[in-house]
């Protein structure tokens, strides 16, 4: 990402989080004409950080990119941003030069990892980079999150799923989940935060500039800017083989390699739980097996 990029990121960033908030929510008294736009004025965010109105508009304008720690916490806590965000406000803040960016290179999931998703047949699981391609997936975790697709799709670079273009371009996705909606901010709140952290992925960019295009819906949540680690929590499923699924999912970081594991499981004795096996013993008749292929990888970070 190039300071002018980083500078419009930013500016985006911090005029969604001034708009949704009030003076009356921080403790402001509201003066003067009445507001054309919703939320906090410039002059009211420098005042609760404690910093000049010009130094706080050359921030959010870019122009100053040697900003301290002291003065960006301030900020974040003016705006109340929550952990993920003030992560975000610090990787915005201070852009990177502009470099040329590299072709990144192709991607495989471990060993390691394949063999240990292998092992768990009872448990829905997918290996997936920081841009949400699927790397791998074990029989029960194709058969729940893309099973109109071909199993062994993750092993070819040129048909790899990706969850996000899943989600907001295939109509069969989107009939997966019945609250589609909050799926969708989920998502997209995910991607903003690693876009944040990885500004020189040009796959990444091309994967955002692609679904902006496409889908007028992504395009208007990217535009709010929502930032969230989302590692844990619970999705329900309206599956065409074994019906409605509440699923609670973990997605933890496989160490060295960047890559990220996405786990789901049912509560023990629950119709979720039941459905879930029928569907375990429906995937265990079509096994997904890793190809033979694969080239030895050397562990990198995405």
């Amino acid at each position: 990402m190039d300071r002018k990029e980083g500078s419009s990121e930013l500016g985006e960033f911090l005029r969604t989080r001034r708009a949704r908030l009030q003076p009356e929510d921080v403790g402001l008294v509201s003066y003067g004409n009445r507001r054309r736009v919703p939320g906090l004025r410039r002059e009211e965010l420098a005042q609760l950080a404690g910093v000049s109105v010009a130094y706080y508009t050359r921030l959010e304008q870019g122009q100053s990119g040697n900003a301290s720690d002291d003065v960006l916490d301030a900020i974040a806590r003016a705006l109340r941003l929550g952990e993920d965000e003030v992560a975000h406000l610090r990787n915005l803040a201070r852009p990177r030069r502009a470099k040329r960016r590299k072709a990144a290179p192709v991607e495989y999931a471990r060993p390691g990892a394949r063999q240990l998703i292998a092992a768990m047949p009872e448990v829905p699981a997918v290996v997936l980079d920081v841009r949400f391609d699927v790397l791998a997936w074990n029989p029960l975790g194709h058969a729940l999150v893309a099973g109109h697709l071909d199993p062994a799709a993750p092993d070819d670079p040129a048909r790899r799923p990706n969850l996000q273009r899943l989600l907001f371009l295939d109509p069969r996705t989107r009939e997966l989940y019945p609250q589609w909606e909050d799926e969708a901010r989920r998502a997209v709140s995910s991607l903003r935060l690693f876009s944040g952290s990885s500004p020189d992925d040009e796959r990444l960019a091309e994967l955002v500039g692609e679904l902006s295009m496409k889908s007028g819906e992504f395009a208007a949540l990217w535009s709010r800017h929502p930032v969230h680690n989302c590692t844990f929590g619970r999705k329900w499923f309206r599956h065409p083989e074994v019906g409605e699924l509440e699923l609670d999912f973990e997605m933890t970081l496989l160490p060295e390699s960047g890559h990220r594991l996405l786990m789901y499981s049912a509560e023990p004795d629950s119709p979720s739980k039941a459905a879930l096996g029928l569907l375990a013993s429906t995937a265990r008749r079509s096994p997904t097996r890793p190809p033979a292929d694969t080239p030895a990888q050397t562990p990198h970070r995405s």
